[in-house]
């Protein structure tokens, strides 16, 4: 057994009770707060309109809330990783930032996280053609069913629809499949067919169809109700 120490940060790993008591400790950190709170585990982001001095003024004063309130629940915010991002045309404060694991521009420009999937992925299919002996089609699809494809898809239903040139995350999963063994004479579509897969477009366009027919069948309703309009016949 390990000796005893004393935790002051994060959520102790495979407790049961661990991320309950977080989230009791982080429940009323948006009480009094009038912007847009998004709390997580490890994260924190405000957000509101500043198009005013108000506005702005009224912004900074959450922060400033917020870390007057974080030592009664023995809760510490680290101000070296705070970042500020403006979305409009004024001067940003920071060009781009990782939100959640994409990576944000003032101007909402998706083209730099493609470029970042993209780069991530298309190391993995070296990685296992370097690691791998075998190139049978029941070794190498599996592993980069979720190796790969994991990374290309990442959040992709929230930045996909503002970036449509996907060609270099096609091109990753096309350099995967055409490590397969025995089908390398084939062209893409044929490997994708062969291997019983779709393109990466398809998998968008099919999870989009998904999630619309669940809707109209009752769910997401809450939650959708601002996102689809309803146009009578």
């Amino acid at each position: 057994m390990s000796k005893w120490t004393s935790v002051t940060s994060g959520v102790p790993q495979v407790s049961i009770l661990g991320p309950v008591l977080f989230n009791i400790f982080i429940n009323d950190t948006d009480s009094d707060i009038e912007c847009t709170l998004s709390k997580s585990a490890d994260d924190t982001k405000l957000s509101g309109v500043a198009d005013t001095p108000e506005r702005r003024d009224a912004i900074q004063r959450h922060p400033n809330k917020l870390e007057k309130r974080a030592p009664v629940n023995v809760m510490r915010f680290n101000k070296a990783k705070c970042k500020v991002l403006h979305l409009g045309i004024e001067p940003p404060v920071s060009i781009q930032e990782k939100d959640f694991g994409l990576l944000v521009d003032e101007k909402l420009n998706m083209s730099q996280q493609c470029a970042l999937i993209a780069q991530k992925a298309n190391r993995i299919p070296g990685c296992i053609k370097s690691s791998m002996a075998s190139r049978l089609r029941e070794v190498i699809l599996p592993l980069c069913s979720a190796l790969v494809r994991s990374h290309l898809e990442y959040c992709i239903q929230l930045w996909g629809l503002q970036h449509k040139n996907m060609d270099p995350l096609e091109q990753v999963q096309r350099r995967a499949t055409f490590m397969i063994r025995g089908l390398e004479h084939l062209s893409y579509e044929d490997r994708l067919r062969e291997l019983g897969m779709f393109s990466l477009e398809k998998r968008r366009l099919r999870g989009d169809i998904i999630m619309a027919f669940q809707y109209l069948k009752g769910a997401y309703r809450k939650d959708g109700e601002g996102l689809y309009q309803g146009v009578e016949p």
